[in-house]
């Protein structure tokens, strides 16, 4: 299995290296040469959303990424990620989410709660972290909610956290999304 790893800023490498941890391999990309190897499925990463999709539009990656996703090529979404699924920016997921929902940096936290398909007390660590407003689609289904706010959905092959798991120990998320590729 190989997964492509959006790497045009934010939190990448972490990702990388939990995916490295179950014995995946990863390539970044950066330009649309790299987006055009063979891949199983794509990581959008957290970091600026707004930022990242300046990048994709600039690099010619938009369009490609977002008929991939269309397509059913499976994908990963974590908080600006998740951002990037929703609708007004790649539009391939059934949301609309609020930017920095919980405030500014000093407004990250760290919880521990289920996720349907996963398990209970999964962590969550929040960075400046947006959630799901609103699911408009019956083929979106919420998998996690804290303090009554949806943080993590999946449709179809896609999935998208609020969350960043992959700055926790716990592999349990990315094995999730990999067991989407497979079934």
């Amino acid at each position: 299995m190989r997964i492509a790893v959006l790497a045009l800023q934010g939190a990448f490498i972490e990702h990388e290296q939990m995916l490295q941890r179950l014995g995946v391999e990863t390539f970044e990309v950066r330009q649309l040469r790299d987006w055009q190897q063979p891949k199983d499925g794509l990581i959008l990463p957290g970091g600026e959303s707004t930022v990242q999709m300046r990048l994709l539009n600039e690099l010619d990656l938009f369009e490609p990424i977002r008929q991939a996703i269309l397509d059913g090529m499976p994908v990963f979404g974590t908080c600006a990620g998740m951002i990037l699924l929703s609708e007004g920016r790649l539009g391939t997921m059934h949301i609309q989410v609020r930017r920095n929902a919980y405030g500014r940096q000093l407004g990250s936290f760290h919880t521990s709660g289920a996720v349907a398909g996963v398990g209970e007390e999964v962590p969550m660590t929040f960075i400046r972290a947006p959630y799901i407003e609103t699911i408009t689609a019956n083929d979106c289904q919420s998998i996690a909610t804290v303090d009554g706010h949806i943080v993590a959905a999946r449709q179809g092959k896609q999935l998208a956290t609020s969350f960043h798991p992959e700055l926790d120990s716990d592999t349990r998320i990315h094995a999730y999304f990999l067991n989407t590729i497979i079934c």
